[in-house]
C-alpha cells in the first residue's frame, strides 16, 4: 500500500519519471510529413543581409518571396513591439496589407502595446482563472497589429523539469483570452472570427474553432505535441521553388538570436514546436492523458501487487509471474497509445510493481534465511550437514511433516550405575564423560545421514529414511547400531578406561515400519518428532536387550529387509505389552562370522526344539553352543536355560506356539 500511496501521491521525481516515459512514446513514432515549412533566419542570412534586427522592410522582402514561391499562409514570429529603428515599418505595411500574415505575442509580467483580440465565446467565465494566466501581454506596434490578418501567442509551458511537452492553446490576460500561434491558424484557415471555449470547475472544459470543430485539450487548455508530425525546414537564403500552398513558419535561429525550447526531442526551435503543434491539432493526433489513468495506474499496482504477493509464495511461479505483469503494463500501454493515443503510464506501473516484487521477495528470503538459521540451529546437532542443508532447503519437510517408512533405533546406556559412584560428587566430571559417550554415539548417526529425534538422559533415539531419502534405510539403520557399538568400544578404550573407571555398554532396538514425522508439541514448545506402532515397538525391543543378553536386538520388518546382509541369529517370539500379536526379534552379530555357520545351525535347531516343547534337548544345545559366536551370546544362553527350566513347570496346552509373553514394557 506504501508503494501504491507514493505513485498516486506523485512527487516531483515521480512525475518526471512518468513524463520522461511518456517522452518514450510519443517520439518513437512513424513520422507524418505536413505541408508545414519552417523558414530559418540562420547564421547564413546574418551574413548575407548584415546585422540583427533588419530593417522591416527586408521582413517585407521574406514575405514577398514566400508568397511568391507558393505559400498559403506565412506566420513570421519576429516580435516588434517597438517602431523600426530604419523608419521601415511602412513597408511592412504595405506589404501585410497585400498578403495575409499572422503575428506573434508574449505573455508577460507587463504590457506593451494593445494586442489584436479575435475574441471568444466564453461559457463559465468565472473559472478563467484555471486556465494560463499572464499579468501583461507584449504585442507589436500597433500599426503593425493592424494590419495583421490575426496574431497568436507563443509562450510554452514547461513541465516540472523544464521540459516543454505540452502546450496550452489558450491563456487569459487581465480578463481577456488570447489564442496560441496554432489556435490563430486554425481560425483563420477556418474563416472564423472568433473561437468557443467552455470552463467548468475543473477548467477547460471545452474548445472548439466553429469552422474546424472541438480540439481536446487538458484542464488548462494544452495539448500533447506529438512530434511525428514533421514539417520541411529551409534556410530563408535556401528556400524551395514551391512551397506547394503550404503554412510557412519564420523566425530567427543563429546563435544568440534563437531562444531554443527544450522538448522530448531535445532543443528545438520555438517555430519548430508550432509547426509539430500545428501538425498535431490539424490532423487530429490528439495526444490525450485521460482523467481516470492515474486511479487506474493506482488500481493497476494495488491488485497486481497483492496478485505478485500472494504468488511469490512459490518462488519461480511468482518471479515468471512478475515478469509477465511487468510486460504486459509496458506493452499494453505502448498498445493503448499507438491505437488510441492515450497516454497510460507503463513505466512507473511497472517500477510500483517491481518495488512490490523486491519488497515481497526480499520479506521471503529473510523469513526463509531466518527460517532457515532457525532450522540449522535446531537440528545441526542432531542430523547431519546434508541433512541440515536439506530442510534449510524444504523447509515444509519440517513444518507440514510426513509419513512414510522410517527405520527406527533406540539406544540406551549400559553400566551408568557403577559409572555414576565412581565420580561421587563431581558432578561436572560426569557431566563431561556423558556428553563424550553421547558425541561418540551420534557421530555414526551423523555420517549415515540419520536424524536424532532426542535425547532423553542417557538414551537415544535416531531414525533413517526421513527427512533424507535413504532407500536402503534398514541395512544403513543396522550397520549404524553396529558401528555405534564400535563407537562405544573405542570410547572405552580411550576415555573411561585410561581414567580408571569401570567401561560402560549400549544396548539397542531397531524396528521398520510406517512413522509420522514432523514437528509436533504445543504452539509453544516443539520438535521435531516420529509417532507410530513401529516406533513404540522399536522403542520395546530395546527394553529388551538386558533381559536377553544382548547388544542389539532388531524387529521382524528389520530383518526381513536385511536379513541377506548381516549375521542375524533369532531371539524370540515374543508378545510385547500392549501388543495382541507375537513379535520375532533377532540380534545381529559383529565379528568374524566365517566360523559361526555351525553353531547357527545348532542356535536354529534349539529353537525348533523349544517350539517342539523339548525343553531338556533345548537346554543341551544351549549348553553345546553357549561358547559359540566369540562368547557374544553367554549371557543369552544362560537366560534360555532359566527358561526353558521354567517352561518344563508349566502347563503348557498342545498348540502352544512357543511365543513368549512379555509382563513388562
Amino acid at each position: 500500500m506504501l508503494v501504491s500511496w507514493v505513485y498516486y501521491a506523485n512527487p516531483a521525481l515521480v512525475e518526471s519519471f512518468k513524463l520522461r516515459y511518456f517522452d518514450q512514446l510519443i517520439v518513437n513514432q512513424p513520422t507524418v510529413e505536413n505541408n508545414i515549412y519552417t523558414v530559418n533566419i540562420d547564421e547564413a542570412a546574418i551574413e548575407q543581409r548584415g546585422q540583427w534586427p533588419w530593417p522591416r522592410g527586408q521582413y517585407a522582402e521574406i514575405i514577398q518571396d514566400i508568397y511568391n514561391r507558393g505559400a498559403g499562409l506565412v506566420v513570421f514570429m519576429v516580435l516588434m513591439p517597438d517602431e523600426d529603428r530604419a523608419g521601415e515599418d511602412s513597408t511592412l505595411i504595405e506589404t501585410m496589407e497585400l498578403y495575409p500574415v499572422i503575428l506573434n505575442m508574449l505573455g508577460d509580467a507587463t504590457s506593451r502595446n494593445e494586442p489584436i483580440n479575435p475574441g471568444a465565446t466564453i461559457i463559465g467565465p468565472q473559472y478563467m482563472d484555471l486556465i494560463v494566466n499572464y499579468p501583461g501581454i507584449i504585442a507589436n506596434i500597433p500599426d503593425i497589429e493592424a494590419y495583421a490578418l490575426g496574431s497568436g501567442i507563443v509562450n510554452t509551458l514547461p513541465e516540472l523539469d523544464g521540459v516543454t511537452r505540452r502546450v496550452p492553446l489558450v491563456i487569459a490576460s487581465n480578463g481577456e483570452l488570447y489564442p496560441n500561434v496554432t489556435m490563430e491558424v486554425l481560425r483563420v484557415l477556418a474563416g472564423d472570427p472568433s473561437f468557443q471555449i467552455r470552463l467548468n470547475e475543473f477548467g477547460v472544459d471545452r474548445l472548439r474553432i466553429p469552422q474546424f470543430g472541438e480540439i481536446p485539450t487538458d484542464g488548462v487548455g494544452r495539448v500533447w505535441i506529438d512530434w511525428s508530425q514533421t514539417s520541411m525546414s529551409y534556410s530563408v537564403t535556401a528556400m524551395p521553388d514551391d512551397f506547394a500552398g503550404g503554412i510557412v513558419f519564420v523566425t530567427p535561429t543563429a546563435p544568440g538570436i534563437a531562444n531554443p525550447v527544450a522538448t522530448a526531442l531535445g532543443p528545438v526551435n520555438p517555430h519548430e514546436l508550432q509547426a509539430a503543434m500545428l501538425g498535431t491539432v490539424f490532423n487530429n493526433s490528439n495526444i490525450q492523458r485521460p482523467s481516470w489513468a492515474p486511479g487506474a495506474e493506482t488500481l493497476a499496482v494495488v491488485l497486481g501487487g497483492l496478485l505478485i504477493i500472494a504468488i511469490a509464495r512459490w518462488t519461480y511461479v511468482g518471479l515468471v509471474f512478475t515478469a509477465l505483469l511487468l510486460g504486459a503494463a509496458v506493452g499494453g500501454s505502448w498498445y493503448v497509445f499507438n491505437t488510441h493515443n492515450l497516454l497510460l503510464d507503463g513505466a512507473l506501473t511497472t517500477a510500483g510493481l517491481v518495488a512490490v516484487a523486491l519488497i515481497r521477495y526480499v520479506v521471503k528470503f529473510v523469513s526463509e534465511f531466518l527460517q532457515k538459521q532457525a532450522i540449522k540451529k535446531q537440528f545441526e546437532g542432531y542430523a547431519s550437514p546434508a541433512v541440515v542443508k536439506l530442510l534449510q532447503t524444504n523447509p515444509d519437510l519440517v513444518k507440514k511433516g510426513i509419513k512414510k517408512e522410517v527405520s527406527i533405533l533406540f539406544s540406551d546406556l549400559r553400566g551408568f550405575t557403577p559409572l555414576g559412584e565412581s565420580f561421587g560428587d563431581d558432578v561436572a566430571g560426569l557431566t563431561k564423560i556423558m556428553n563424550g559417550y553421547m558425541d561418540a554415539i551420534t557421530q555414526p548417526v551423523l555420517e549415515a545421514d540419520g536424524m536424532i529425534i532426542k535425547y532423553i538422559g542417557d538414551a537415544s533415539m535416531h531414525i533413517h529414511n526421513a527427512p533424507i531419502d535413504d532407500p536402503q534405510h534398514a541395512r544403513t539403520c543396522v550397520q549404524t547400531g553396529l558401528n555405534m557399538l564400535r563407537a562405544v568400544e573405542k570410547f572405552n578404550e580411550e576415555v573411561i578406561i585410561p581414567e580408571g573407571r569401570p567401561p560402560v555398554g549400549m544396548g539397542a532396538g531397531i524396528n521398520t515400519g510406517l512413522g509420522y514425522i514432523g514437528e509436533m508439541g504445543s504452539t509453544k514448545r516443539h520438535s521435531y518428532d516420529v509417532l507410530g506402532d513401529a516406533v513404540s515397538t522399536a522403542a520395546r525391543v530395546e527394553s529388551k536387550c538386558k533381559e536377553y543378553g544382548c547388544l542389539l536386538l532388531v524387529g521382524e520388518a528389520t530383518y526381513e529387509a536385511t536379513k541377506e546382509d548381516f549375521f542375524y541369529l533369532k531371539i524370540d517370539d515374543l508378545q510385547v505389552k500392549g501388543k495382541s500379536v507375537g513379535l520375532s526379534i533377532y540380534t545381529v552379530l559383529d565379528g568374524d562370522t566365517s566360523n559361526w555357520k555351525s553353531a547357527q545351525k545348532h542356535h536354529e535347531q534349539m529353537h525348533n526344539l523349544y517350539r517342539m516343547k523339548m525343553f531338556d534337548e533345548t537346554i543341551k544345545q544351549c549348553t553345546l553352543i553357549r561358547r559359540s559366536f566369540d562368547g557374544q551370546m553367554e549371557k543369552y544362553y544362560d537366560m534360555w536355560i532359566e527358561r526353558c527350566e521354567y517352561m518344563k513347570t508349566q502347563n503348557l496346552p498342545a498348540d502352544w506356539d512357543g511365543i513368549f509373553i512379555a509382563q513388562s514394557k
